[in-house]
């Protein structure tokens, strides 16, 4: 009896020590961000860092690697090792590249596990202002009236920006001329020149524009109206809903991260959405708080992949490389 009953201590114990156990990270954090220092992803990245070096106490590096429509860095996360010591920031292109690119060096549902999506920033459609339209539905009207004759600018093909107007001549059944540049700001001075009628962008890029009126905003991409741009409508409100791209960041790790890193990652990241002057900062850059859970990012995820699929497949969409 005494035999049994030590045995069956001993296995207990031994099924309790997982449910205790946390990964230790003992080296310092790196998170890839696969773009240049400077843009909105790798300024939110430097934001939320500290927040995550504060949980592990352990310092956290920012490592960018642009290239290849991002894929470049995310594939550095696919191929890590879930340890706890390489996670990833991703941005829309991350949702948008496995109906754009075709082929991709990982599987994007597969290859990674979510830790949350951070924040959203919604995109603002602006038009010049002497064009002779002062609501969506005007717009739409004008470029009924007018079938290839009305240009939208944007930072690239196959950019977050490009397909918010191939969605936005997908849900209004209008003819529009896409006009790719080399990146978003040359697109908006072309636009405030008037060579090109219209383009989406983010709100920190064409705030100060729209308020000096070089620029005039019809809508914006979001559920409700910002605190950024309180007057600006919402696309629901101007009757066209189906208009809701935006450009996304969240953290992922590689498939298999341990749960409970997971969980104190996330941890980081509630905290700093928390903080007043983390939520001034976010708002300054153009961005809308999210924080949701690690399920709640996977299924996020999924949901967009199918509805930029769709998006992708109508428009004939291709990357610039």
């Amino acid at each position: 009896m005494k035999r049994r009953l030590f045995v069956a201590a001993v296995t207990l114990a031994c099924a309790a020590i997982p449910a205790h156990a946390q990964t230790q990270i003992t080296r310092p954090i790196r998170i890839v961000v696969p773009y240049v220092p400077g843009g909105g992803t790798d300024t939110l990245t430097r934001l939320i860092g500290p927040y995550i070096s504060e949980e592990f106490g352990q310092q956290v590096v920012i490592d960018n690697r642009p290239g290849g429509s991002s894929t470049i860095g995310t594939q550095l996360v696919a191929k890590a090792a879930p340890d706890g010591e390489l996670i990833g920031m991703i941005d829309a292109a991350f949702v948008i590249n496995p109906s754009l690119l075709g082929t991709l060096p990982y599987d994007t549902i597969r290859d990674f596990a979510p830790i949350s999506l951070i924040a959203v920033s919604p995109l603002v459609l602006c038009v010049h202002p002497q064009l002779p339209v002062k609501s969506v539905k005007d717009l739409v009207t004008l470029a009924k009236s007018r079938p290839g004759k009305v240009h939208f600018g944007s930072a690239g093909n196959g950019t977050a920006v490009h397909l918010a107007g191939e969605q936005f001549r997908s849900v209004t059944g209008t003819d529009l001329v896409h006009v790719p540049y080399k990146g978003a700001g040359q697109a908006i001075t072309d636009l405030i020149g008037g060579q090109i009628e219209m383009a989406f962008s983010t709100q920190s890029s064409v705030k100060q524009y729209v308020s000096a009126g070089r620029l005039r905003a019809l809508a914006i991409t979001t559920p409700k109206r910002t605190t950024v741009m309180p007057e600006v409508i919402t696309f629901t409100e101007a009757g066209y809903p189906g208009v809701d791209a935006k450009t996304i960041n969240g953290l992922i790790g590689p498939a298999g991260t341990p749960k409970d890193y997971i969980a104190r990652v996330h941890k980081a990241v509630i905290k700093a959405l928390r903080q007043p002057d983390f939520q001034a900062k976010l708002g300054d850059l153009g961005f809308e708080q999210v924080g949701n859970t690690p399920e709640e990012f996977a299924k996020y995820v999924r949901t967009e992949i199918d509805k930029w699929r769709r998006v992708v497949k109508a428009s004939g969409a291709k990357a610039s490389l």
